[in-house]
């Protein structure tokens, strides 16, 4: 590894790692760039590379994770020993295209991997935004009502009502309640003002769980890239995970995945060890930075500069690559 590689290693792992820990994902979608146009690797040998970096980020990304209780290892662990045979496949088939077709191909997947992070970052906003605007809808109505009440205590006190009222009123109440929960008991199924607004747990269906996983693995071994653009997705909708816990689990699912992959890639050529070692570890660095940053930095705006350096960076790659082809 030369001097001025080295000096390219620097920056570039530490500007991977400050996207990782800063965005939680996506940042690792920038090491095959790096590596093909900065570091002289060839398309093979970066998105095998690549591997190296997206398993370190995940390891230091997972200890974090595991020390909140954000984990799910049956589940996470159970997932990525679905998708190895997709990840064993997804390296095998791209270590056998063409390197104009693969960094092709590469250019498109940073381009979807731009547009889904303008689109989570829109949707965080827009939420962000309607639960704003539900606190400041119950701070006034908690000051109307005490100014109300105020003035009520200041004027005469309403009457109160009869004894006897009360209580048919309270029988009534019941009996109501009562016929509820025959009909509820009746037809299977809640009804009236009393149904549950909770969504139930999705029921279990592994044929769609084993495609899915397979599908996470093909990435991570065609591409190089950890995928959890993908991956938590697919978890909080294929296993009804929380997303904090599914953002925690994915990252072993990617752990696996990659390993997987990178155990697969090491016999179908030699890799630059010291510099990918170099690299993971300033993005393992950069990750911490990040985690740092994280609380002082605009979200929207920081997702979406990064979505527009992905995008720029795509079109150039397609641009460089179908003009070789």
């Amino acid at each position: 590894m030369s001097v001025l590689i080295a000096a390219a290693a620097l920056p570039c792992g530490l500007l991977i790692g400050l996207l990782l820990g800063a965005l939680g994902g996506g940042g690792s979608v920038l090491a095959v760039p790096a590596l093909v146009y900065l570091m002289g690797q060839s398309p093979h040998e970066a998105t095998a590379g690549a591997l190296v970096v997206v398993a370190v980020g995940a390891v230091s990304g997972l200890l974090c994770h595991a020390r909140a209780g954000r984990v799910r290892w049956a589940a996470g662990a159970t997932f990525g020993a679905l998708g190895t045979a997709g990840s064993f496949a997804g390296s095998r088939w791209s270590a056998a295209l063409d390197p104009g077709v693969l960094m092709a191909a590469f250019s498109v997947l940073m381009l979807v991997v731009a547009a889904g992070m303008v689109t989570r970052g829109t949707r965080k906003s827009e939420r962000a935004d309607a639960e704003a605007g539900s606190e400041n809808r119950s701070e006034n109505a908690s000051k109307n009502r005490s100014e109300n009440g105020s003035e009520t205590t200041a004027k005469e006190s309403p009457p109160r009502a009869h004894p006897a009222r009360l209580r048919d009123a309270v029988c009534l109440r019941e009996a109501t309640r009562l016929r509820q929960a025959v009909r509820r008991s009746s037809s299977g199924r809640p009804t009236g003002p009393h149904i549950s607004r909770t969504s139930p747990a999705p029921r279990p269906r592994p044929l769609r769980t084993i495609v899915t996983a397979s599908a996470v693995g093909l990435l991570t071994g065609f591409f190089g890239v950890g995928g959890g653009f993908v991956v938590v997705p697919a978890l909080t909708l294929v296993l009804g995970l929380e997303m904090p816990i599914a953002v925690g689990t994915s990252l072993l699912v990617i752990l696996i995945n990659s390993g997987v992959a990178l155990a697969t890639r090491a016999g179908t050529g030699s890799l630059d060890w010291p510099l990918l070692a170099t690299l993971a570890a300033c993005a393992a660095v950069g990750s911490h930075l990040g985690n740092r940053l994280a609380g002082h930095l605009r979200p929207r705006t920081l997702t979406t500069s990064f979505a527009a350096l992905v995008a720029v960076l795509a079109l150039a790659m397609a641009a460089t690559t179908l003009t070789g082809l």
